[in-house]
């Protein structure tokens, strides 16, 4: 029994974790990066945000890197 709660309170864990993904987001064109693409990494006007908070801004994956 105690197995089994474990493994579910780390499948809960995981899930939450997952959700709260961070990405670079480009106010101006709309275009969140993972924090490792090049393309992040030189953007003078990027932010660090939740990915979830990107999409509700309209944002869309890099082509590069799939965001």
């Amino acid at each position: 029994m105690k197995k089994i709660i474990l493994l579910l309170a780390l499948l809960f864990g995981l899930s939450s974790i997952a959700q709260a993904e961070t990405v670079v987001y480009n106010p101006n064109s709309k275009i969140y990066h993972n924090p490792t693409c090049p393309s992040a990494k030189i953007c003078k006007t990027c932010i660090k945000i939740d990915k979830q908070a990107a999409q509700q801004k309209g944002g869309r994956a890099c082509k590069k890197c799939g965001g």
